[in-house]
């Protein structure tokens, strides 16, 4: 996914916060590239370290368009749900694809194929920059 990005709080130690823009919306998450990369476009990959959890951090989207927030503290995805055989998930959000391990209850019949928002905290969100 190209976005542009913008240091929101950088430090030696820990990996950059950055505000994401995309097509489909903004968020703030942490940057995971060289230094300088901030402040630029970049092709990246999302990693989530945040498991889905129906109608605990997960629940049907209002709308079938994607969309990238936030909301309070968390990173709010909207996109199209696949899921596979051995628990994993993926969310297609505008042609990112982004994925997710499933926990607790499988979600429930007719969730494969179907708009979700799944909302993580945004410590458990970074992007990775890579060249197409």
């Amino acid at each position: 996914m190209l976005v542009r990005t913008e240091t929101v709080r950088q430090s030696p130690s820990t990996p950059a916060v950055v505000r994401v823009h995309c097509a489909v919306g903004t968020a703030v998450v942490h940057w995971q590239g060289p230094p300088d990369g901030p402040g630029a476009e970049h092709h990246v990959e999302w990693t989530v370290e945040e498991d889905i959890t129906w109608a605990a951090n997960t629940r049907p989207a209002a709308s079938p368009t994607p969309k990238l927030s936030q909301d309070a503290g968390s990173v709010v995805f909207r996109g199209r749900l696949s899921l596979t055989e051995d628990s994993v998930a993926v969310l297609d959000m505008g042609g990112a694809l982004i994925l997710f391990d499933l926990a607790g209850p499988r979600p429930p019949d007719g969730a494969d194929g179907s708009w979700i928002e799944v909302h993580v905290g945004r410590d458990r969100v970074s992007v990775w920059p890579y060249l197409p």
